[in-house]
């Protein structure tokens, strides 16, 4: 049951679904420079597979040729699979993206801007020696005895929830680290929110260079103090005991109530994400708004956040809009979510660095897709795009043959305001935790036995 996927949803009536089409699939693989010779399991085929095999959670190769009613072993899709180029993939991956947020450039904006939320997050992979040593293991494991973990940064679309672009690097890698590669993805005047890794005086004046606009979570570093004329201290003047205390930025405007313009000024250090040359050609100083509120939920802790935004005009930009806005940012976590637990991407399988690239890259074009089948349902259905059901749309991806019609999905209820602690009812099975290598505890146990 091999599907087209382009056959599939060119009942959206798109652009985009034309860069699925087969001769898209070729002409990326001839512009990566593969060339192949004609065999059961060419390029086109394979991406198909491969794109079928993502949509059914990521099942073992040995399957995915009875998916595909295909007459191969798994062994020689797995090797089809390897023969595929990644600038291939990330080629597919790119040209559909870009006319799928095209598509969508007006959708959920934000009083006139379009929101992108910032995000860190990570995934696992088999215990191999090249994975293990180009993103290393999470602390506190000896070799042999965890597995590897990618750190993974990601720039969404509020308004879709298509992934616009993820940069990879090794675990022990800071968000901030990766976030300049993604400034290019946004047009002037487009938001950008965050948490406090992203609310520092290079971010912030980066952006404004660019023509962009921020809102994150203040720093917990930053010295934040809403009296009028307060005293201040300059990065680098006067004695650094003298400091102590004082904010880094000088008081300009009280825009009400815990909410105030002020000047930032350009700090000493250069940051490590940042090359001396882009620091030096950052601002002497920027003009920010610092705003504070509080969260009160009965029956909870009374919760203060601390924000700083580059959107400096009280009547187009209330505090009460603002605060909304910051609120937005953990659908973020919504997106995660489908994408590591839904879709089953939470632990890759490939064994090599480059083979984990092409299924990152397949991911998130699957995802993606499956974001466009929600928008349209929604549009279809009349119900904001967060209502349909992602399962639901997976689903019909799966399953679906060209000529079908989409169908009506799950709507889900409305629940706002909905809180769900961070834990497992489940419990584990009660097994140590492994601490010595597989080998090494082998021999015990035969040791043992040979004892007895």
């Amino acid at each position: 049951m091999i599907g087209n996927i382009a056959r599939i949803v060119e009942q959206f009536k798109r652009s985009w679904s034309h860069e699925l089409e087969d001769q898209a699939i070729e002409r990326a693989c001839q512009e990566a420079g593969h060339k192949w010779r004609d065999r059961e399991l060419g390029p086109v085929t394979t991406v198909k597979m491969f794109f079928l095999q993502i949509l059914y959670g990521n099942v073992a190769c040995e399957f995915v040729p009875r998916l595909a009613g295909k007459d191969v072993t798994g062994s020689a899709y797995c090797t089809a699979r390897g023969r595929l180029p990644l600038a291939a993939l990330q080629t597919l991956l790119a040209r559909c993206t870009e006319k799928m947020a095209s598509s969508v450039r007006d959708t959920g904006l934000w009083l006139g801007h379009r929101l992108f939320l910032l995000d860190g997050s990570s995934f696992s992979m088999p215990d191999t020696d090249p994975l293990r040593e180009h993103f290393g293991q999470p602390g506190g494991q000896a070799v042999g005895c965890g597995f590897p973990t990618a750190h993974w940064l990601a720039l969404v679309h509020f308004g879709s929830g298509l992934f616009q672009k993820v940069i990879t690097a090794p675990l022990r890698t800071h968000d901030i680290n990766g976030v300049a590669q993604l400034h290019p993805e946004l047009k002037a005047g487009d938001v950008a929110l965050g948490d406090r890794a992203f609310g520092t005086f290079a971010h912030v004046a980066l952006l404004l260079f660019q023509g962009l606009h921020g809102l994150f979570r203040a720093h917990q570093k930053l010295i934040v103090d809403f009296r009028p004329d307060r005293p201040y201290a300059v990065p680098g003047r006067g004695k650094s005991n003298s400091h102590k205390g004082l904010p880094r930025s000088r008081w300009i405007k009280s825009l009400g109530p815990l909410d105030q313009i002020v000047e930032w000024f350009h700090p000493v250090d250069c940051p490590v994400w940042l090359t001396p040359a882009a620091w030096a050609a950052l601002p002497a100083s920027i003009r920010v708004r610092e705003l504070q509120y509080t969260i009160a939920r009965p029956g909870f802790r009374v919760h203060t956040v601390t924000l700083v935004t580059t959107l400096l005009d009280a009547q187009r930009y209330p505090k009460a809009k603002l605060a909304e806005a910051y609120g937005l940012r953990w659908t973020v976590e919504t997106a995660f979510g489908h994408l590591k637990t839904t879709m089953k991407m939470d632990v890759l399988r490939c064994q090599t660095v480059q083979g984990i690239q092409k299924e990152l890259t397949m991911f998130l074009l699957v995802y993606n897709l499956v974001r466009m089948t929600v928008l349209e349902a929604a549009q279809r259905q009349g119900v904001p795009p967060e209502r349909i059901s992602f399962v639901d749309a997976l689903r019909w991806l799966a399953t679906a043959r060209p000529g079908d019609e989409l169908p009506e999905l799950v709507v889900n209820p409305f629940r706002p305001g909905r809180i769900e602690p961070r834990v497992r009812k489940r419990r584990p099975k009660e097994f140590p935790v492994m601490k010595k290598p597989r080998a090494v505890l082998r021999q015990e146990l035969s040791t043992q036995g040979l004892g007895a």
